[in-house]
């Protein structure tokens, strides 16, 4: 495959996507370190192995079957998670990239339910189809992970079967054993539809979260006397 898979910086209203690098270290290990309860089936680093885990990834990137990304706030500008492009596969030509996965997504506790996740899959969306021209995304995780494929279902992926012992489990206590996968996709052809799709969704939070900061100040007062 001669396809060379990088991943550009993608930037949104709420997330800017960046190339993963160690200058992102420090605010991984806080996001990290939050709530962990929604980590029971995603492996994510403690703050004591963000700097591993960040070599490990660009060790994968070098392969060229890797482009991992920083998720970044913008609220804030500090990254509150990670994500990746993985899997690249070319079947009609070497120099062209046919299909690609998404995965190696986690985000820290207080970035979760924000759009930040949305936006961020509408942005790896829209390269992965417009820009590289694919024909279908995948995504997967533990067959058992509720919580994911819910989320995955909400960003337009479907649903296509469960793969039996497919990867690695990195549940508590399962070291060393295969879990089940759920596999999801978008296919080229259902794009346009997901992609108006997951563009009201997030114009409607932002007109919900105004709408609740109006009524903030409305209740309490604006801070800056506007």
């Amino acid at each position: 495959m001669s396809f060379k898979l990088e991943g550009p910086v993608l930037e949104g209203a709420l997330v800017r996507l960046e190339p993963l690098d160690h200058r992102h270290a420090a605010d991984l290990a806080v996001a990290a370190e939050e709530d962990r309860s929604s980590y029971r089936f995603t492996w994510v680093p403690r703050a004591a192995e963000v700097e591993q885990y960040i070599d490990a990834q660009l060790a994968r990137a070098a392969t060229g079957k890797l482009a991992p990304y920083a998720q970044v706030a913008k609220s804030s500008g500090r990254a509150v998670g990670a994500t990746a492009y993985w899997e690249p596969r070319s079947w009609l030509a070497e120099d062209d990239l046919s299909a690609i996965e998404i995965g190696f997504t986690w985000l820290a506790h207080s970035a979760q339910g924000t759009g930040v996740n949305v936006e961020s899959k509408l942005l790896l969306f829209r390269h992965a189809f417009e820009s590289w021209g694919v024909a279908r995304v995948d995504l997967k995780t533990d067959a058992r992970n509720s919580r994911s494929r819910a989320a995955i279902e909400g960003v337009g992926a479907r649903f296509e079967g469960v793969l039996r012992n497919w990867s690695r489990s990195w549940a508590p206590g399962e070291d060393g054993r295969l879990r089940d996968s759920a596999i999801f996709s978008i296919t080229a052809t259902e794009w346009p539809d997901c992609r108006s799709r997951l563009e009201k969704r997030l114009a409607g939070g932002q007109v919900g979260a105004q709408r609740r900061a109006l009524r903030d100040r409305r209740l309490f007062g604006d801070p800056d006397g506007a």
